[in-house]
């Protein structure tokens, strides 16, 4: 799907590219620091620019994007002179503002699902709990493909068939020099579930177990016997290397998707993960499970 442009002099541009969202809240980050150092308020910060305290916080968290003219007079008042920093987060802020590999016209990435494409990008470190599919890093083409096409891959639209390229494309994070951990629990069910049929679930398997095996991958499977007592619906946690940009947690709809960064939303995701974590098979376990799902496949 995405062109194949070549990188820029930071590594950006191809389809590897972490993307607008993590240029937003390093550029983000690194403003607030030089804010901080220099002992300028938000408030002030926020008036030198013509704006609010609100629109610094949003800007340092990396939650929108940059003017060059208000990223110029911030460096300044932050006293940062003509020094290679300042050009590069000059050259930074400025890229934010492009659109990710992702983002092109269509109708294969919806815009409420185009922002965790980025955030996911940008993150570094992933824990995600499913109950009727494998997670999209995980899964392989063909799996995809009966997913998106609901059961009929051989009717598949150029659409969807874009929506598959897509999702092998964003697994590349896990390829990265600086991937993100992924954190995975999968209900037993999932890997009962015939998707695609016989050949292309048992290929899924083989690909879990190959990928459970990466040390940036953690895979564990909740039983059948404690199904049910989890959460109600799949979600996936994000978390950054900035210290100030929220942890946020996804849950997709049929239609939309719901991203949520207050702290005591986040909290009982994040503790409904750890007894996931807890009830779940160890990941030797798991891994153990697949091999014998995979050969009662033959």
């Amino acid at each position: 799907m995405a062109e194949n442009a070549a990188e820029g002099p930071d590594g950006f541009g191809g389809p590897d590219d972490p993307g607008p969202t993590a240029r937003r809240i390093i550029v983000g980050a690194q403003l607030k620091r030089l804010r901080e150092d220099a002992g300028v308020t938000r408030g002030a910060a926020g008036y030198h620019i013509r704006g609010s305290e609100s629109k610094i916080s949003r800007m340092e968290s990396g939650k929108v994007g940059f003017k060059h003219r208000d990223v110029h007079d911030l460096l300044t008042l932050y006293g940062e002179g003509e020094t290679e920093r300042r050009a590069r987060l000059l050259e930074l802020a400025t890229q934010a503002n492009e659109p990710g590999w992702w983002q092109r016209p269509g109708e294969a990435v919806p815009d409420w699902f185009s922002e965790y494409v980025g955030l996911e990008a940008a993150a570094v470190r992933i824990q995600t709990y499913e109950l009727l599919f494998v997670p999209g890093l995980l899964q392989t083409a063909d799996y995809a493909l009966a997913i998106v096409t609901r059961g009929h891959p051989e009717r598949a639209t150029p659409t969807e068939r874009e929506r598959v390229e897509v999702r092998m494309k964003r697994q590349r994070v896990l390829d990265r020099p600086d991937a993100p951990r992924l954190w995975a629990v999968v209900e037993e069910a999932v890997l009962h579930r015939p998707i695609g049929g016989h050949a292309v679930l048992a290929a899924q398997l083989d690909h879990l177990a190959e990928m459970s095996r990466r040390p940036n991958v953690t895979l564990q499977v909740l039983p059948s016997d404690l199904s049910g007592y989890g959460s109600e619906t799949a979600f996936t946690m994000l978390r950054f290397a900035a210290s100030d940009v929220p942890d946020i947690t996804y849950i997709e709809g049929l239609t939309g998707a719901l991203y949520l960064d207050r702290r005591a939303e986040v909290e009982e995701y994040s503790r409904q993960m750890d007894e996931l974590t807890i009830d779940a098979l160890s990941p030797e376990e798991s891994r153990a499970l697949l091999a014998k799902l995979r050969a009662d496949r033959g």
